[in-house]
């Protein structure tokens, strides 16, 4: 029933190789659809995300809520790639820790932020978007995504 209300048009699973030892198949298994059923209540309960993915820092798919057409391996290398540079930027620069990176075209954001110490939660989000409420749900869904990664 969910899946038929649920914008998620595909998901799927590309574990790094340090999660497969760290964790284990069927520990992470288990997480990949505790990750997975929180992707798809981010995108049911949030007005305005239309898609979403947690990445491994190395630009890897953990978890991919992408619309049919999109490259997940692509969209995780991109936000790997422009997450480490945006961390450069603020320690060259002297700005503290990242917090989240928000990039706006004329159809949307693409908005990153850090789930903890091995993963990155990407949101795409309609330009109409409530920013604020986008921004706290993130930083709840990165601190459960992160929780679920520390084990």
């Amino acid at each position: 029933m969910l899946d038929a209300l649920s914008p998620i048009t595909k998901i799927f699973l590309h574990l790094p190789y340090n999660f497969r030892v760290e964790y284990g198949a069927s520990n992470m298994s288990s997480k990949v659809r505790q990750i997975k059923r929180i992707l798809q209540l981010l995108e049911i309960n949030t007005p305005g995300i239309e898609a979403s993915a947690v990445i491994s820092l190395q630009g890897l798919p953990i978890v991919s809520a992408m619309p049919a057409g999109v490259n997940d391996d692509v969209v995780a290398a991109m936000t790997a790639a422009v997450l480490s540079v945006g961390e450069k930027a603020l320690h060259e620069l002297q700005k503290g820790e990242l917090v989240k990176i928000l990039i706006e075209g004329e159809k949307g954001y693409i908005i990153m932020t850090t789930a903890g110490r091995n993963a990155i939660l990407t949101v795409l989000a309609k330009h109409s978007s409530n920013l604020g409420l986008i921004f706290l749900t993130m930083k709840q869904i990165a601190q459960k995504i992160a929780n679920l990664l520390a084990d």
